[in-house]
């Protein structure tokens, strides 16, 4: 039996030498692997409490974010680059290694108390998912944890993340 990091392909020196990238395309191509995946995820949010709203960003965080929602029994909310969202948002900024990006949600897309569920693909220096964070916060959510397919430990993105509970299902570390 194919274990989920089977399912990974790494791609040396993409997008430049010396970078190996984690391909998550074989892992949601076979329908086994894309099960387990969610199936994994679930058993492993739901140790986190009851949650209100998956929120991830676009675009690799939302092919596990909408059926983990469904999953879990919680809303989905897109967490898009500026300009994607056709009614009012609410926005933050956060820094890139070459510059600066931002994320945008629906002003009402989080209400004040609700328990947010953080979750994207990959781990890495974990800038996105902080900043990610910082609006959920900023608009009245509270974080319950962050998720993660695949986490790259040797960027040490979990100190980015402010002691929040993380979960992966899978690591790589050393390549």
């Amino acid at each position: 039996m194919k274990t989920l990091a089977d399912y990974i392909r790494s791609i040396p020196d993409h997008p430049k030498p010396g970078i190996i990238f984690r391909d998550i395309t074989p892992l949601i191509e076979s329908k086994e692997g894309f099960a387990e995946s969610i199936d994994q995820l679930e058993k492993k949010c739901r140790d986190l409490g009851p949650i209100d709203i998956v929120a991830a960003p676009e675009a690799r965080g939302f092919i596990f974010g909408a059926p983990l929602a469904m999953r879990l029994g919680a809303g989905f909310v897109p967490l898009r680059k500026p300009g994607k969202l056709p009614c009012k948002t609410v926005s933050v900024s956060y820094s890139l290694e070459y510059g600066t990006d931002e994320l945008q949600m629906h002003v009402d897309s989080v209400k004040p108390g609700d328990r947010v569920l953080l979750l994207d693909d990959l781990l890495a220096t974990g800038g996105t998912i902080e900043a990610a964070g910082r609006l959920i916060e900023q608009n009245g959510g509270t974080v319950a944890g962050c998720a993660f397919v695949i986490e790259l430990v040797d960027l040490n993105g979990r100190t980015r993340l402010n002691n929040r509970n993380v979960i992966s299902l899978i690591t790589f570390e050393g390549e």
